[in-house]
């Protein structure tokens, strides 16, 4: 089992949860891997040296997948709230025009 790669999925998810919850696509994949690495590892322990940084592979990305779940829906909430996206990309220029960007 390669935890190398689910803690990296886990860490790129994070980084993209503030690009309004895109990390959810990354920070899943790590979730399901390591989900089923781990129920591998439950199934026949012996084949398997480290099953226990497996689990916490797993609880990582499931922490990062329900952050960036959360993230997401609040940024939907927020479009939906402003009238749809054309009027929040409108509020977007103007905080962007104030602040000189």
């Amino acid at each position: 089992m390669n935890t190398t790669v689910i803690y990296i999925l886990s860490v790129l998810g994070f980084l993209c949860c503030c690009f309004a919850g895109l990390g959810v696509v990354p920070a899943a994949i790590a979730f399901f891997m390591a989900n089923g690495k781990v129920k591998e590892w439950k199934a026949n322990p012996d084949n398997y040296e480290n099953g226990n940084a497996m689990n916490t592979a797993k609880t990582v990305a499931m922490v990062v997948l329900i952050i960036n779940v959360l993230y997401l829906i609040y940024s939907i909430f927020t479009i939906i709230s402003m009238g749809g996206w054309g009027a929040y990309m409108e509020n977007v220029r103007q905080m962007q025009e104030q602040w000189g960007v």
